[in-house]
This record gives structure tokens, C-alpha cells and sequence, in this order.
């Protein structure tokens, strides 16, 4: 029986009630006013005035500039790890034809989606690997067109490390735009902003309650909440390493959850006594104390198989093992974003440089969907093909089902292709 040294309630998707009809409003009125009301709320939310809501060469020059060679060559680096991760995904994703009966071909297309919007988020630090995670998995897909969307920061501009890393990853069109107001202009369009096939990427509560409004109308990768990490650890753990990092995930939101499942006592209050002398000394303390005091969990299993059962039903967004034999799990471990094997695989690589997406479900998604991917900008299309001795094999077999189905107009479409005796 799991022991519980610290526990926390649990968080939904689910947006209140205010949340909801606040986001109606938004985009009933971006539908409605376009760019005008893009920038009443701009102003409204962000505190800017913005005169052009899409981003010039001029500014994207001045980020350029503004930024040193070595955080440039880091963003760059970032931007190539991540490419050479999702080619390798593409190129084992592929279509086919072939004949499955004398006369009937069938087969599947992989085609990219034409225009895709990205919103890549602001927040208490503007996250500078997102675009690469958002916009190199649609360029490797092939879409057409590539709308980003970022809001402003206090000078009424997106941070420049942000956009010259969305202008790297390769958008080709960048607006200011933050908030449920920028997934409302890139689902509906505006006089400026192009309207897309589908949304994806991450933000607060508003984006979140915007992308579950306007799917539908246009596609969206999933719903996110804020993000998680689970450490799933034995007595060969350290303490020291499993407290790092879990303030890792702590500091991004108070609302962040930080969880350690463990097999061994001693480690799991180890663990705990290393986080509370850790937290002191970082910067950011004030957010991921009060993040681990109100999300953090402990959580003591009786064995490694207990700690797994644990582990899958939590189905977290980021999964760290810390056990003696990582690999030897990877069968039992089925929920969960992406998953960092060892000590020295942190969560911190896959978020922030070393390929993989880090844009990935949390409460529970994982358990029915996995993260961003090519495949995210991709359509899979079927196709078949017969001839007439193809048709009138399989035409009596279609006009019997349309027969138990009562569907006349279909069976008489299906018995044309019959050949009279």
C-alpha cells in the first residue's frame, strides 16, 4: 500500500465559469472586430498599444542585433538539435498502396496540413525554446504557411530572444498577439491575420479555455495545463539530484506539480529535507516554494512494481526515472509526455536543447495522446481504386450491408456495379 509523506489535490482542465464566458467574449468579439479588438485588448491585458500588429523585418532586425552571439549560437544549436530529432520522425512515417484484392487497390497519402497557427507563450519567462518545439515540427512536415503569434512584452514588443528564435525556427509570419485574442485571430482571421487549419501550443488558462472554444472550426493539438514532472526512484536515487529536480519544474508556476514516487523511505525524506535547504538559494524561490507546498507530492510505494502501477495512473507530463536499471521499466511505464531515463537525463534537457518536443499533455492526457510531433501537421489520407472486375467483386457485399442498414440510395449505387448475368 502507497504511503503519502506529502499529497496535494488534484487539477482539472476544466476552466471556471468566469474563465469561460470571459474567452466567449474575447473571441465573439475578435470574430466581429478583427484587428480593432486585438488591440483594445492588448492594451487591455498587456498594457501595451500596439499601432501594427504584425511584426516587421525592422523588429525582427532589432532583436537580431540586440541579442549576443553566444545566446544566438544557444538558440541556433537548439533550433538544429530539435530539427534533427523530428526529420528522423518523418522519415519513418510513410504512405502505401497495394492491391488487396485482383481489381481493388487501396492505399494512404501522408500530406502536411496547408496553414498553421502557433502561439507561443509569454508568461513569467518567455519561453525561448517553444518556437523551435512549435515551428520546426511543422517546417519538417512541410506546411504551407506558418502563423506565430507572441505577445508583448512591457515595451509593447515581443522579447527579443523569443522572436529572433521564432524567426529562426522558421515562421513566416509573426504577429504581437498574446492571450486567448491571438487563438481567436489565428482560428477566425482578422483584417491582418490570416486564419489557419489548425492551432497549437501551450499557455494559461485563457489560451487553454480558447483552443478547447474554437476546436472544431479549426484543429488544435490538445489541451494543457500547467507543467508536471514525476520522479519515479528507488534506494539508489540521490536525494540531492531528485530535490534540483524537481524545483526545476516548481519554479515555472505556483501552479506547476511536482511529484517524487519512490520505493524507499529514507530516500523520499531525504529528498524532501534536500528541497527545503535547495529552495533558499534560487531566485525564483518565492514561486516554487509556494508551487511545492500547494502541488508537491511524496509518495512511498511498497516495491518497484506498487511505484509503476502509481506512476501510469498519474500519466504526467514529464516522467524521470531514477533507478538502478531505468531501461529495464520502459515496457511497464505506458503514460506519460516524454521520458528521461537516469540520473543524468533531466528534465531539463528535453525541455530546453536536446531534441525531443517539450511541448506535451499533463492531468492525465497522456494516457490517450502524446506530444507535439510531425505527425501534429500531417493528415492521413486514404484512397482506393478498382476496376470493374474489382467492383463486381466487391459490389454484392456492399449492397448487402447497405440492405441490413436500410440505406436504399446506397445499395442501388452499389449494385450499378454489378454486371448483369
Amino acid at each position: 500500500m502507497v504511503q503519502y509523506l506529502k499529497q496535494a489535490e488534484q487539477s482539472t482542465l476544466e476552466a471556471d465559469s468566469e474563465v469561460v464566458e470571459t474567452v466567449q467574449d474575447i473571441i465573439s468579439e475578435v470574430r466581429s472586430r478583427g484587428d480593432e479588438a486585438i488591440r483594445e485588448f492588448t492594451e487591455r491585458f498587456d498594457g501595451v498599444e500596439r499601432k501594427e500588429i504584425q511584426v516587421g523585418e525592422d523588429e525582427i532586425r532589432a532583436a537580431r542585433e540586440q541579442l549576443p552571439e553566444e545566446k544566438k549560437e544557444a538558440i541556433d544549436e537548439t533550433i538544429a538539435n530539435v530539427r534533427e530529432f523530428h526529420e528522423e520522425q518523418i522519415e519513418h512515417i510513410s504512405g502505401f498502396e497495394r492491391e488487396f484484392k485482383e481489381g481493388i487497390k487501396l492505399g494512404q497519402r501522408v500530406v502536411p496540413i496547408e496553414t498553421a497557427g502557433v502561439y507561443v507563450p509569454g508568461g513569467r519567462h518567455p519561453l525561448v525554446a517553444s518556437p523551435a518545439m512549435l515551428i520546426v515540427p511543422a517546417t519538417i512536415a512541410g506546411v504551407d504557411r506558418i502563423v506565430a503569434c507572441a505577445p508583448p512584452g512591457p515595451d509593447g514588443t515581443v522579447q527579443a530572444a523569443q522572436l529572433y528564435a521564432i524567426d529562426q525556427a522558421g515562421a513566416d509570419e509573426i504577429y504581437c498577439i498574446g492571450g486567448a485574442q491571438a487563438i481567436s485571430a489565428m482560428a477566425y482571421g482578422t483584417e491582418t491575420v490570416p486564419a489557419v487549419n489548425t492551432v497549437t501550443g501551450p499557455g494559461n488558462v485563457f489560451t487553454t479555455e480558447a483552443k478547447r472554444q474554437v476546436y472544431g472550426h479549426v484543429g488544435i493539438d490538445f489541451l494543457a495545463g500547467p507543467t508536471e514532472v514525476l520522479i519515479l526512484a528507488d534506494e539508489t536515487a540521490d536525494p540531492e539530484l531528485i530535490a534540483t529536480d524537481l524545483l526545476a519544474q516548481a519554479e515555472h508556476d505556483p501552479n506547476s506539480r511536482p511529484v517524487l514516487i519512490t520505493t524507499d523511505e529514507d530516500v523520499a525524506r531525504q529528498s524532501m529535507a534536500e528541497l527545503d535547504r535547495q529552495l533558499p538559494a534560487l531566485r525564483t524561490e518565492e514561486t516554487a516554494e509556494e508551487c511545492w507546498d500547494a502541488n508537491g507530492e511524496v509518495i512511498v510505494a511498497d516495491g518497484i512494481d506498487e511505484a509503476i502501477e502509481v506512476t501510469n495512473d498519474y500519466a504526467m507530463e514529464h516522467l524521470q526515472v531514477m533507478t538502478d536499471d531505468p531501461r529495464s521499466h520502459i515496457d511497464e511505464l505506458r503514460n506519460y509526455g516524454s521520458l528521461f531515463l537516469g540520473s543524468h537525463s533531466p528534465v531539463v534537457f528535453g525541455d530546453k536543447a536536446v531534441g525531443t518536443n517539450h511541448t506535451l499533455p499533463t492531468l492525465e492526457v497522456s494516457k490517450y495522446s502524446g506530444g507535439i510531433w510531425v505527425g501534429n501537421y500531417l493528415k492521413t489520407l486514404t484512397h482506393q481504386e478498382a476496376t470493374a472486375e474489382g467492383a463486381a467483386h466487391i459490389a454484392p457485399l456492399a449492397a448487402k450491408i447497405c440492405e441490413i442498414e436500410g440505406t436504399h440510395a446506397h445499395q442501388l449505387s452499389a449494385e450499378a456495379r454489378i454486371p448483369d448475368e
